[in-house]
């Protein structure tokens, strides 16, 4: 007779409309079942997590995830997901984080639908970006927000926003090591992931962007932020997409004395991630006589640097870059 009322099993439409009615219904200022109701929705989180990765049962079936993913996007489960976050503990936020990163990921009839649902939905952008604010759940946000902006669409909302750019420029810097340094990954992926968005963003936002970037982060006091910023910086001027912006950056002057002085840092590896900047102003055939000049007056200066100067480990690459700076450096005439 027990076999006769089974429980049904639930469909994941059931599984996404279930979770959105209790994500509602936390709202509510005083609700009796509310840790009952929170604990539900943990266990339905699981659920998803389990339909979308699988476990050690079972792999992912790709229909199931095409449909929950459908279900996630058309109930604005997600949203609500994202929203109701700080209202959960440790193990709840990582299941909702990985459950709304990996539906960033997921392809129904052959389409990202994720990007198509972000695009409506920008607000949670603001709501991810400014995550940062709040130090116990920056780790959370921030790892949602890089699986967001694997969209070029969406990476392109984000870049576009100065206000958010500007943002990133104070999260570098933020005391908390684990936020900042999560903030860093998220900066460099906005600037290097989509390559004709970023070209054509830093061409727009030449003089604004690198003007902050040169001054808060490539001079900051705090090592870290030095080392990786110059690092990130030859990231980004020696990609082909971007070598009109690096023609720029290179033709000035002003650039060249910020990496003189990042070459004579006490770090060795700022050291090295600076040379390999400084080296692309010297190999620059079209060098304006302002840079020629510093060099021809600086020369003997650089050759005594250039003859100490080693890799911290044997590197041909870097011997021979070196040898081709000794070398322009030597030969060069005053304008």
């Amino acid at each position: 007779m027990r076999g006769l009322f089974k429980e049904k099993k639930r469909t994941t439409a059931d599984l996404v409309r279930g979770t959105r009615e209790l994500l509602l219904s936390l709202s509510a200022a005083r609700d009796p079942k509310r840790e009952e109701k929170m604990m539900e929705v943990a266990k339905n989180v699981r659920d998803m997590k389990i339909v979308l990765y699988g476990n050690s049962e079972a792999e992912p079936v790709p229909e199931a995830c095409a449909q929950l993913t459908q279900e996630m996007f058309r109930e604005d489960a997600m949203r609500l997901m994202i929203q109701c976050l700080p209202k959960f503990d440790l193990e709840v936020r990582k299941d909702i984080t990985q459950v709304v990163a990996n539906l960033q990921r997921q392809q129904v009839q052959s389409r990202l639908i994720a990007a198509d649902y972000l695009d409506r939905n920008k607000d949670l952008l603001d709501l991810l970006v400014a995550g940062y604010d709040k130090p116990d759940m920056a780790l959370h946000y921030g790892t949602m927000l890089r699986e967001c902006i694997r969209h070029q669409s969406i990476a392109r909302y984000v870049l576009d926003s100065q206000q958010h750019l500007c943002k990133f420029f104070q999260y570098i810097e933020l005391p908390n090591f684990e936020v900042a340094s999560d903030a860093v990954v998220t900066f460099k992926e906005l600037l290097t992931r989509h390559k004709s968005t970023v070209a054509d963003y830093l061409s727009k936002n030449y003089d604004w962007f690198f003007n902050e970037f040169n001054t808060k982060l490539l001079t900051s006091p705090n090592y870290i932020t030095r080392r990786q910023m110059v690092k990130l910086l030859g990231d980004i001027l020696l990609d082909r997409s971007n070598v009109n912006v690096m023609m720029r950056y290179v033709s000035s002057m002003e650039n060249m004395r910020i990496l003189m002085n990042l070459l004579k840092d006490s770090s060795k590896s700022i050291q090295i991630e600076a040379f390999h900047v400084f080296k692309v102003f010297v190999a620059n055939e079209n060098k304006p006589p302002e840079i020629v000049n510093i060099l021809v007056v600086n020369r003997s200066k650089f050759l005594r640097f250039f003859s100490d100067f080693k890799s911290e480990k044997e590197d041909p690459q870097f011997d021979q870059d070196k040898a081709q700076v000794v070398k322009e450096i030597a030969s060069l005439e005053q304008s």
